[in-house]
């Protein structure tokens, strides 16, 4: 259970660390590119395909800038590999490989220990109760807060409790928060935000499916709007390990 919530929290990290590294400068991941990162791990991609993914996008890149007469263009966001990572995905599958390789991950200390669970969820109760969030918002994130709570308490009676079963409840209420978030925002935030995502996602129309723009769309508003509020992400992902 905590060798999955270990590779779960590694999920991120590791795929702007080999991003970075083939692209072989430092280059800090916008929102956009953590937004993509986001709808890869909701749709369960495994990490092994996405690092391959972008392999062999940064592969075909490197071969084109040697035959190339000019200087290369340098590859300036993530979404650039999304063709290629879906590309691997595809292989993964005709291969039998799926998600089985994440199930053989070695159980190791994970740092998600129950007080340390508990301490997470109190410290974001705390943040999400003392927003201020015009209604209805204001009462969804009252609510949310005593739910958190409710589970850092559960957490000390319970300490067997399934992280993935907690994870989940996390992402549900994060989802309502965000709900109320939409309901209360002004028009023109939501239409600057819009826009703003449009305009990034532009270069990279060519190379993701419909499907996925709208997704990542949609985590680059959720991002943006929680930032505005100074609000919290709830997933155990953004526990901090220090």
């Amino acid at each position: 259970m905590q060798g999955s919530m270990q590779n779960y929290f590694n999920y991120f990290t590791e795929i702007e660390q080999q991003f970075q590294q083939r692209r072989g400068s430092l280059l800090m991941l916008s929102t956009l590119d953590w937004a993509l990162i986001e709808t890869w791990r909701e749709a369960g991609i495994p990490l092994e395909a996405v690092l391959r993914g972008i392999d062999n996008a940064f592969d075909k890149h490197d071969a084109k800038a040697q035959r190339a007469t000019g200087r290369a263009r340098k590859v300036n966001g993530l979404a650039w590999c999304a063709q290629s990572v879906m590309e691997a995905v595809e292989q993964a599958r005709e291969a039998a490989i799926g998600t089985a390789s994440l199930a053989s991950a070695e159980t190791v200390e994970s740092g998600f220990e129950t007080e340390r669970v508990g301490r997470y969820l109190e410290a974001n109760a705390a943040v999400v109760e003392a927003a201020a969030l015009n209604a209805p918002a204001d009462a969804v994130a009252a609510e949310v807060a005593g739910r958190l709570r409710a589970l850092a308490l559960g957490l000390v009676a319970e300490p067997v409790m399934s992280l993935e079963e907690l994870d989940r409840t996390l992402t549900v209420l994060e989802e309502k928060l965000f709900a109320a978030l939409l309901t209360a925002a002004p028009e023109e935030e939501l239409i600057g935000l819009r826009e703003q995502a449009a305009r990034e996602l532009s270069p990279y129309k060519g190379k993701m499916q419909a499907v996925q723009i709208k997704q990542v769309q949609q985590q680059f508003l959720q991002k943006r709007m929680l930032e505005a509020r100074k609000l919290p992400r709830l997933s155990l992902f953004y526990m901090s390990h220090d």
